[in-house]
């Protein structure tokens, strides 16, 4: 059995950072592997406190085995909406176990803000975004307050919403990391092979991306990865993520992907 994950409370704030230091990153890690990247950025200390915050969805075990090879006391941050898959949930409890990692978090909706804002749980069918505030948005922040940078998952291929994704970017003063920005499908399912990575139970039912089980459903063929979040709705993103700032040019040699 696996630890159960930490519930989490912070209230520290956040020392800034600068576009200017994220683009001198984005400049020397241009071309180097994500995996030699990572361990680089744990070894000479340069994130400061920093977490890897992970869905653990069906391309999740990829960068945490990345980040794993770098530090595996790095906290794992799972934002547990309390409307998730039990799937997913055992999913997590496996990665973790199976990636040897020491630091498993989890946070979770304020009560108080759940029984006045959505007593009846049925939020997300008629106001998907106010859903995702208070069940995602809001705790991730909380959950971030303390940290001087923070690990993401994303990837450009996902949506057309994350094209041109730069590894390092700035969000609420915090350097946030998208070592997997350039990565595609075909590279994911590489390295799953490569490493011998588990996948998630619901992979194979067609849930190519995963977040709460109202919200989710079966993706067909030809369609985006992410056409199976909020389906029906004109919504593409939980809100986690605000608009990045872009690669400069995308077509520069040092800006194509490295697996």
């Amino acid at each position: 059995m696996a630890e159960p994950a930490r519930q989490i409370d912070r209230i520290d704030a956040a020392p800034r950072w600068t576009q200017d230091q994220a683009d001198a990153l984005n400049a020397r890690f241009a071309g180097v592997p994500a995996g030699e990247m990572l361990k680089t950025l744990v070894a000479e200390d340069i994130l400061g406190k920093v977490a890897v915050v992970s869905s653990f969805g069906t391309e999740s075990a990829v960068l945490l085995h990345l980040v794993a090879q770098a530090d595996k006391a790095m906290p794992v941050v799972f934002v547990d909406t309390l409307r998730m898959f039990p799937e997913t949930l055992d999913y997590r409890d496996t990665l973790v176990k199976h990636l040897g990692f020491t630091d498993s978090q989890a946070v979770t909706p304020l009560a108080d803000v759940l029984l006045q804002k959505d007593p009846n749980n049925l939020r997300w069918s008629y106001d998907p975004d106010g859903c995702c505030e208070i069940r995602k948005v809001e705790p991730l922040k909380r959950a971030k307050e303390g940290l001087d940078s923070w690990i993401s998952g994303r990837k450009a291929f996902q949506s057309v919403t994350r094209q041109n994704l730069p590894r390092f970017e700035i969000e609420d003063g915090r350097l946030k990391i998208n070592p997997l920005g350039d990565w595609d499908k075909a590279a994911l399912d590489a390295y799953f092979a490569a490493h011998d990575l588990p996948r998630h139970p619901l992979e194979e039912q067609g849930y190519l991306s995963i977040g709460c089980e109202p919200c989710t459903s079966k993706v067909m063929p030809g369609e985006d990865p992410r056409a199976g979040r909020w389906r029906g709705w004109d919504k593409v993103e939980c809100g986690i993520h605000t608009a990045s700032t872009p690669i400069a040019d995308p077509d520069d040699p040092a800006n194509m992907p490295v697996f």
